[in-house]
């Protein structure tokens, strides 16, 4: 049930309480409330509070329902004499940014009362540890915080008075009114959302797994948004694979944001399990991201993201490996999910990149640039558009062509994942 409690100073509290509470807990929540509700007011101390209804006082073991108290009714507070020992009221007073003068005194006064501390844990964890903690700083933040977040409130009430009191012909009380109910509208639905899908609001903890490039085990990221998987310079050269590396294949990845090509490194041997796999991979300048499991070898290796077991299945289920939690993920790795992301943004469109820059050889052999020229022949035309008509990117059928040397069989198997 929902009561009103008036203090002799006129201020107003509205209480949700069950009816068979006792006193001393009620006297325990308005203790709690008054820290934030009378910013510049004395805290009320359980000790000092009175409590009146129907102007009888109410004792402390006796519970709300028995002495009558019902949904809407009014019961009145009065502070009583302060015991002997308590801090001063200069001391317990809030500053009008609801900080505490005195924060020691302040906290000492609370951690006095158990009952005010229980019901503190109960409704306000992050303060009852600031108040048995000795970061006093910390305190001030929170009763700041707490104060700003009932004086924003309390406008808002305000501000939605004010409109139903505005006249209903005038344009812009009618703009902020829709704009108020729309409000009102996400504010419900972000608390559905709180109440039936409270984990949507959790950090997502990307895709990793156990792997060895060429012997070296590491943390590999697991993309299938990515067009092409990539490695680092720095990790292909911890893997000894940095020498192996095609310069002919430079050119610039392009997505949310864009990073350069070093070159490509055509296979090496990925352990997945237990298994070897060959892979290929794009070696990007990219000191923020190690290696990337693309889709090009999700695909030609036939994996399965399977998030109901949270394994990745290789070649069809041969294999199963789970995806890291999130205590196995190197710390740099989490906080690095923002680069991690760009690179795999980048990979998207990694393919157009290599097709501009990799038909010329950095050596400047003629073989790279009559393969360029023949790109613009109708023979060469043809054979995208059949690799095309059995659904893949025109990108992508341009660049097998190039790989196969205008081969339309090799190129399609390469694209099939043969």
């Amino acid at each position: 049930m929902r009561i009103t409690v008036m203090t002799a100073d006129e201020q107003i509290l509205s209480l949700d309480v069950d009816p068979h509470e006792t006193v001393e807990n009620l006297k325990a929540l308005l203790e709690v409330e008054s820290l934030f509700e009378f910013y510049g007011q004395t805290m009320v101390p359980l000790q000092q509070q009175q409590l009146l209804f129907n102007g009888r006082e109410m004792n402390n073991s006796e519970k709300l329902s028995a002495l009558g108290v019902k949904d809407d009714d009014l019961v009145m507070m009065v502070s009583g004499v302060a015991s002997s020992g308590s801090a001063s009221r200069n001391d317990l007073n809030l500053n009008p940014d609801g900080s505490a003068v005195n924060p020691a005194a302040f906290q000492q006064q609370i951690r006095q009362d158990s009952n005010l501390i229980g019901q503190l844990f109960q409704t306000d964890p992050e303060l009852a540890q600031a108040v048995v903690g000795n970061d006093l700083n910390k305190l001030q933040e929170i009763l700041r915080a707490r104060h700003q977040r009932r004086s924003d409130l309390r406008r808002q009430e305000e501000e939605e008075l004010a409109l139903l009191q505005a006249d209903p012909f005038d344009v812009e009380a009618q703009k902020k009114i829709e704009a108020a109910i729309r409000q009102k509208g996400i504010d419900e639905n972000w608390a559905a959302a709180l109440e039936y899908n409270p984990e949507g609001f959790a950090r997502v903890v990307m895709l990793y797994v156990d792997m060895e490039v060429n012997g070296v085990p590491l943390k590999a990221f697991v993309d299938s948004g990515a067009q092409s998987t990539i490695i680092s310079k720095s990790c292909a050269e911890r893997c000894g694979l940095l020498r192996l590396m095609d310069q002919r294949y430079k050119g610039i990845a392009h997505g949310v944001g864009q990073s350069e090509i070093l070159g490509r490194i055509h296979v090496a041997p990925i352990k997945i399990g237990e298994i070897f796999y060959p892979c290929s991979f794009l070696v990007l300048d990219s000191p923020n991201m190690e290696f990337l499991f693309g889709l090009d070898m999700l695909r030609k290796h036939q994996c399965i993201i399977d998030l109901k077991d949270n394994v990745l299945r290789v070649g069809g289920g041969e294999v199963s490996v789970p995806f890291l939690q999130e205590k196995d993920i190197p710390s740099r790795f989490l906080d690095e999910e923002r680069h991690l992301k760009q690179a795999s943004s980048s990979g998207a469109a990694v393919t157009t990149g290599t097709t501009k820059k990799a038909n010329v050889p950095s050596g400047g052999q003629s073989s790279g640039g009559a393969r360029g020229d023949a790109t613009h022949k109708p023979e060469f035309e043809a054979k995208v558009a059949k690799l095309i008509e059995l659904g893949f990117a025109r990108e992508m059928a341009i660049e097998a062509l190039k790989l196969c040397d205008g081969n339309e069989e090799q190129a399609a198997g390469i694209l099939f994942g043969g």
